[in-house]
Formats: structure tokens, C-alpha cells, sequence
């Protein structure tokens, strides 16, 4: 198995002991955080709509790590309430939360489809909340949690072609702040990461041309990986951000608009 390489700033696990759930696990930015956050000491519980997850479940168990798969679709209200009860069977508690699971459906205004719309909205705003909302009362009995919201740099402004893609970040980003302000009594915070162009899937299905426009704009010269998201996640999921709430973290390589 392939880890992302070691955190330089020391040999300690910053996740030790936490029990994490991470939406959209089986691939690109969850997997690179899967396998992050194995590394880094948490119990991993990787839910997926794609059976896939179960691969990556089994390389952390592989490398010596602890993760489960449950195949979850996050729209659906009942198989999120029964994964957060399996997770609670197996692992005892939840401290962590990365609701990373979204979709495109791109097109213009003029010919989107309310389908695409509704599959957007349900996946990457509604199914964030569904998560949430099961996952918080278990965090608030504990007196401690840590949830971190997969925004997008779109969602501070705006992209072509993407109204329901768009929207549903810009409404994480809402969302977020408002549980930051709910939830941080409780012991619980409640930040987003707003990725830029990361080389998944995604990403690589743009256009050749509209990739070397956005290229141009990144002042590092790069497309991100998925391994960058994943460590701020990490960052905002670990005991050193415990002062850091309602924030959102551009992970953008400097990308000029």
C-alpha cells in the first residue's frame, strides 16, 4: 500500500484513538483521506455509495490500519441513520465528520435540467445535511466532535456552467456557519475546506483547453492533489484546530479569478 507521505512536523499520530467518518470514501480526495487519517492513528469508517469503498477499507486493514466499509447513499435519510448506528456498534462513538461526498452535473442555465439540479442539490447540500443532523447528537453526547464540510473555491465565485454545483457549495458554506455557532457550545467545531482544481476524476473530464485556461490562473503552476485536501482536512479534524470554528480554508494554490 501507498501512504501519503508522513507529516514532517513530528512522529506523533494526531488522530489517535478517534473513531472518523468520511463520506465519498472509495475514491480520489476521500480515499487520500481515508488512507490519511488511518495513518495518522483514527478508526475509519468509509461510506460510499460505490462498493468500491470496501477496497480501500481493505488496503488500510492491509497496512495495519482499522477501517470499515458501509455502503451509504447520503440522500437516502434511513440508510444514513442505520450506517451511524453501525458505526456505533463497531467503533462505540463518532468524533469526526468529513462530509466529502458531492457530484457534478454540469450545464448552462439555459439547459440544465431540473434533474440535474435535484441530483446535485440531494447529493452534494441535502445529503450534507442529512449526515450532519444523525451524526450531531452523537457528538453532542460526547461533548466533543469534529466536522468538516467539503465546500468548493466556486462557491466564493462562481463558475460557467455550474448553477446547481455552485449553489449547493455556497449553501455548505451557509450551513457551516450556522452549526459553528449551534454546535461550538457543545464542544463540537464546524469548519469547510473550499477546494480549488484537484486532479480527480472530476477534474480531469474538463476540456483540455478549459484546463490550461485555469492552469494559467493557479499561481503555483499546478493542479492540486488529492493528498493536499486530504491533510486539511486532517488539520481541521485534529486537536490543533480546536480554536478554529465557522472557518472556511481554501485549498486553491493561490487560483486567481
Amino acid at each position: 500500500m501507498s501512504w501519503p507521505p508522513l507529516y514532517s512536523g513530528g512522529c506523533e499520530m494526531r488522530l489517535l484513538g478517534k473513531v472518523a467518518v468520511i463520506t465519498g470514501g472509495a475514491q480520489g480526495i476521500g480515499r487520500a483521506t481515508a488512507l490519511l487519517f488511518a495513518q495518522e492513528g483514527a478508526k475509519v469508517a468509509l461510506w460510499d455509495i460505490s462498493p468500491q469503498g470496501e477496497a480501500v477499507a481493505e488496503e488500510i486493514r492491509r497496512a495495519g490500519g482499522t477501517a470499515e466499509f458501509f455502503q451509504v447513499d447520503v440522500t437516502h435519510r434511513p440508510q444514513v441513520e442505520g450506517a451511524v448506528k453501525a458505526v456505533l456498534e463497531k467503533f462505540g462513538r463518532i468524533d469526526i465528520l468529513i462530509n466529502n461526498a458531492g457530484i457534478t452535473r454540469d450545464a448552462q442555465l439555459l439547459k440544465m435540467t431540473e434533474e440535474e439540479w435535484d441530483q446535485v442539490i440531494a447529493v452534494n447540500l441535502k445529503g450534507v445535511f442529512n449526515v450532519t443532523q444523525a451524526v450531531a447528537p452523537v457528538m453532542v453526547a460526547q461533548g466533543y466532535g469534529r466536522i468538516v464540510n467539503a465546500a468548493s473555491i466556486v462557491a466564493l465565485y462562481g463558475n460557467f456552467g455550474q448553477t446547481n454545483y455552485v449553489a449547493s457549495k455556497a449553501g455548505v458554506i451557509g450551513m457551516t456557519k450556522v452549526w459553528a455557532r449551534e454546535l461550538g457550545r457543545k464542544g463540537i467545531t464546524v469548519n469547510a475546506v473550499a477546494p480549488g482544481f484537484i486532479e480527480t476524476e472530476m477534474v480531469k473530464a474538463i476540456p483540455e483547453k478549459v484546463r490550461e485556461m485555469v492552469l494559467s490562473r493557479v499561481p503555483l503552476g499546478r493542479f492540486g492533489s488529492p493528498q493536499d485536501v486530504a491533510y486539511a482536512y486532517l488539520f481541521l479534524a485534529s486537536d490543533e484546530a480546536s480554536y478554529v470554528n465557522g472557518a472556511v480554508l481554501s485549498v486553491d494554490g493561490g487560483l486567481v479569478w
